[in-house]
């Protein structure tokens, strides 16, 4: 593991003695579960890269790590999620990244960054209400979830077409013997309409489903 992730992963440890950021406590799970898992994604990530929920900072920090020529921006609405993203980034002298305590339907950047990405537990027709709107003409939307997303992907065909999107990329990997990631690329194709994301908690409560 790089010099990096070894940083990485004590300042992980040490913050999460004081929150809980993540159930991931072992090296061999950080390593596995964290560090290759946010990586599966890279080959479709570029540009200017906005993080939609980074939370512990997976994928957004291993995409700055990994493709220093990528500006990102993580985000997160918990306050201490992204005090502690602040901190990793001025412990590990990272440049071009940066983390920003707000809610993604609060972002006023519309149709501007070249990739966004998330790697959440929500529905992935809330996720594609919160991240495709950011997503420039020609972009993508990059999400990692888990192996059984069919019915999930299935239920977001409106929302998808509806906010601009094609579905491009539909990949299933192995972490490990027991782990399985799916990565869905979402294509921007044409401009989501005004609107958009909802505010008041309406990609969760009322999703965009026909």
């Amino acid at each position: 593991m790089k010099d990096i992730y070894e940083k990485l992963y004590g300042l992980l440890t040490e913050w999460n003695g004081k929150f809980n950021l993540t159930a991931i406590k072992s090296k061999e799970d950080f390593e596995i579960k964290h560090i290759r898992d946010s990586m599966l994604g890279l080959p479709f990530i570029n540009g200017k890269v906005l993080d939609v929920g980074s939370g512990a900072g997976f994928p957004g920090l291993v995409i700055k790590i990994e493709k220093p020529e990528c500006d990102v921006t993580l985000i997160d609405s918990v306050r201490k999620k992204t005090d502690y993203l602040t901190a990793v980034i001025d412990e590990l002298g990272l440049s071009g990244i940066r983390a920003v305590h707000t809610r993604v339907e609060d972002i006023k950047e519309k149709e501007s960054f070249d990739t966004v990405t998330a790697r959440a537990v929500a529905p992935f027709v809330t996720l594609v209400e919160y991240c495709l709107p950011f997503v420039r003409l020609g972009g993508a939307m990059v999400a990692y979830k888990s192996s059984e997303t069919e019915e999930e992907l299935a239920a977001a065909g409106y929302a998808i077409s509806l906010l601009g999107g094609k579905l491009e990329k539909n990949e299933l990997f192995d972490l490990d013997e027991n782990t399985k990631r799916r990565i869905l690329v979402i294509r921007k194709v044409k401009h989501t309409p005004p609107g958009y994301p909802r505010k008041g908690n309406k990609p969760r409560t009322s999703p965009c489903i026909r």
